[in-house]
């Protein structure tokens, strides 16, 4: 009858589905998704960085440890990469030059923070210092990852260690904790305004195309 007539159509539909043209879904990795990750990459150094930057100013003692320590900012400092830019002057930067001010950046910062790193006396402090400069350097690549899929070409890095041939070192041990400190204090800032940046892109750039292609099998 009807039913048997049915059962029949379906075994013999199931018999033939290898020869059937295969349904994928794939996803296009654009620059939508690639400033996504470049994002929630920011936010995660963030609060990774609020956690390091704790336990280095108590490595640090008083009164960089202490919660209201505003010192100003010393000429030594300025090798530093300063994002204590006007901010309305900072949106009126193209987003390639935001880009760019960010790649420089966070490569120079990434130097300032490796020669930290091998300066630190506590295994821990290393470790914690090791594992952020693996996460910023993270970023740095994903930074230039959005440049290269929104088409902007990719800045010179740093060309050399943070403090050029001859730059005197600190001439005593609080001017380089003051050092140490500023350097935090501008990548907390830095990583502030970076995940804004982003987030504002993020809105002007369309999410990943999803798109379905046609495979043919048994042809």
């Amino acid at each position: 009858g009807d039913s048997w007539g049915i059962f029949t159509f379906l075994c013999a539909a199931l018999c033939n589905l290898p020869a059937l043209p295969a349904l994928n879904c794939s996803e296009e990795l654009g620059a939508g998704q690639s400033i996504q990750q470049t994002y929630d990459l920011t936010r995660y150094l963030e609060h990774q960085l609020r956690t390091l930057a704790g336990t280095y100013l108590n490595y640090l003692g008083p009164p960089f440890n202490e919660p209201d320590f505003n010192p100003p900012r010393l000429a030594r400092a300025e090798r530093v990469p300063s994002a204590t830019v006007d901010l309305d002057l900072w949106r009126g930067l193209t987003d390639n030059a935001r880009l760019a001010a960010n790649y420089r950046a966070y490569s120079r910062l990434l130097c300032y923070l490796r020669v930290l790193d091998g300066q630190v006396g506590t295994a821990e402090l290393r470790h914690r210092l090791a594992h952020f400069c693996a996460s910023l350097q993270g970023l740095v690549l994903s930074i230039g990852g959005v440049m290269s899929s929104l088409g902007y070409p990719l800045p010179a890095g740093p060309a050399g260690p943070p403090a050029p041939p001859g730059a005197p070192a600190a001439p005593n041990d609080f001017l380089k904790k003051m050092d140490d400190f500023w350097l935090l204090k501008e990548l907390q800032t830095w990583l502030w305004r970076s995940a804004k940046d982003f987030n504002r892109l993020k809105k002007k750039v369309p999410p990943a195309v999803v798109t379905l292609r046609l495979e043919a099998r048994g042809f």
